[in-house]
């Protein structure tokens, strides 16, 4: 029974994670990716008021094709709403994949954190994603992490890309170039 457990989550796990190696793969993948369209009124307002307090930090890997994605989509959401966005090691990105009993896949993996607790952490992004589906996913982190029930903020934001990187060697200086 545990082997047979054990085979179909193996399959699951492939059929859910899709590495790429090049921009066209990438783009392959995103087309099939549904795009947020209706956002609370409060979302602006949200997400520039709590951005002093957050921070967005990423795992990457040299060489990543979806983690440069990533981060010229972070680093627009950061200059859009005054979000500091940052590397994370591969180690630190495991960890806490395996704190929250999440599969390690591969980079990018995005979590947002409150600044003052580096404990209190919730995955955003596990692969690259459009750019409004990241901001959604920030805002409800935001709201878990102030006050929303997480389960309401989880069922929100269930579903990750999945758009990974093609196995590289680690290199968290490297902003996934």
């Amino acid at each position: 029974m545990a082997q047979s457990a054990s085979a179909g989550q193996d399959a699951a796990r492939r059929a859910a994670i899709h590495p790429v190696a090049d921009t066209a793969s990438l783009q392959a993948w995103l087309a099939r990716v549904p795009l947020t369209r209706q956002f609370p009124p409060d979302f602006a307002d949200t997400l520039r008021g709590q951005a002093p307090a957050f921070v967005i930090e990423m795992s990457t890997s040299p060489g990543c094709v979806p983690c440069g994605d990533m981060w010229t989509k972070l680093s627009a959401f950061g200059r859009q709403y005054g979000w500091r966005v940052a590397a994370i090691g591969g180690q630190e990105a495991m960890v806490r994949s395996g704190r929250l009993g999440l599969p390690w896949v591969g980079h990018p993996v995005v979590w947002v954190r409150p600044i003052a607790d580096s404990n209190r952490i919730v995955p955003i992004a596990i692969g690259t994603d459009h750019a409004l589906n990241l901001a959604r996913n920030i805002y409800l982190a935001v709201k878990m992490l102030t006050g929303v029930r997480p389960d309401v903020g989880l069922r929100a934001m269930s579903k990750y890309t999945g758009i990974v990187g093609v196995g590289a060697p680690r290199n968290p200086a490297n902003r996934g170039g």
